[in-house]
Protein backbone atom coordinates (compact mmCIF):
# COMPACT_ATOMS: atom_id res chain seq x y z
CA UNK A 1 0.00 0.00 0.00
CA UNK A 2 2.81 2.40 0.91
CA UNK A 3 4.61 1.65 -2.34
CA UNK A 4 1.43 2.46 -4.31
CA UNK A 5 1.09 5.80 -2.50
CA UNK A 6 4.75 6.58 -3.20
CA UNK A 7 4.23 5.70 -6.88
CA UNK A 8 1.28 8.11 -7.07
CA UNK A 9 3.40 10.87 -5.51
CA UNK A 10 6.23 10.06 -7.94
CA UNK A 11 3.85 10.29 -10.91
CA UNK A 12 2.59 13.67 -9.71
CA UNK A 13 6.18 14.90 -9.34
CA UNK A 14 6.96 13.51 -12.81
CA UNK A 15 4.10 15.44 -14.38
CA UNK A 16 4.81 18.71 -12.52
CA UNK A 17 8.57 18.70 -13.14
CA UNK A 18 8.22 17.73 -16.79
CA UNK A 19 5.55 20.37 -17.42
CA UNK A 20 7.98 22.88 -15.92
CA UNK A 21 10.80 21.66 -18.18
CA UNK A 22 8.57 21.82 -21.25
CA UNK A 23 7.61 25.37 -20.20
CA UNK A 24 11.30 26.32 -19.93
CA UNK A 25 11.92 24.78 -23.34
CA UNK A 26 8.99 26.72 -24.83
CA UNK A 27 10.10 30.03 -23.30
CA UNK A 28 13.68 29.58 -24.49
CA UNK A 29 12.83 29.27 -28.16
CA UNK A 30 11.26 25.91 -29.00
CA UNK A 31 14.48 24.50 -30.44
CA UNK A 32 15.67 20.94 -29.95
CA UNK A 33 13.23 19.18 -27.62
CA UNK A 34 15.70 18.37 -24.84
CA UNK A 35 13.00 17.73 -22.17
CA UNK A 36 12.22 14.56 -24.09
CA UNK A 37 15.33 12.94 -22.63
CA UNK A 38 14.15 13.60 -19.08
CA UNK A 39 10.58 12.59 -19.88
CA UNK A 40 11.69 9.33 -21.50
CA UNK A 41 14.31 8.36 -18.92
CA UNK A 42 12.22 9.15 -15.89
CA UNK A 43 9.17 7.59 -17.55
CA UNK A 44 10.99 4.29 -18.04
CA UNK A 45 12.00 4.26 -14.36
CA UNK A 46 8.42 4.97 -13.28
CA UNK A 47 7.15 2.23 -15.55
CA UNK A 48 9.61 -0.29 -14.11
CA UNK A 49 8.60 0.71 -10.60
CA UNK A 50 4.89 0.35 -11.47
CA UNK A 51 5.49 -3.08 -13.01
CA UNK A 52 7.30 -4.18 -9.87
CA UNK A 53 4.56 -2.87 -7.58
CA UNK A 54 1.61 -4.30 -9.51
CA UNK A 55 3.01 -7.63 -10.71
CA UNK A 56 5.27 -8.95 -7.97
CA UNK A 57 3.71 -10.48 -4.92
CA UNK A 58 5.38 -10.86 -1.54
CA UNK A 59 7.10 -14.14 -0.69
CA UNK A 60 5.04 -16.22 1.71
CA UNK A 61 6.27 -18.15 4.71
CA UNK A 62 5.18 -21.40 3.03
CA UNK A 63 7.37 -20.63 0.01
CA UNK A 64 10.36 -19.96 2.25
CA UNK A 65 9.83 -23.22 4.13
CA UNK A 66 9.43 -25.16 0.87
CA UNK A 67 12.68 -23.67 -0.47
CA UNK A 68 14.57 -24.46 2.73
CA UNK A 69 13.30 -28.07 2.69
CA UNK A 70 14.33 -28.51 -0.95
CA UNK A 71 17.92 -27.54 -0.12
CA UNK A 72 18.34 -30.36 2.42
Amino acid sequence: MERKHKLRADVIAYVVVNLFLVGVWAVTGLGYFWPGWVIAGWGVLLLLDAITIYTHRPVTGAEIERELRSRN
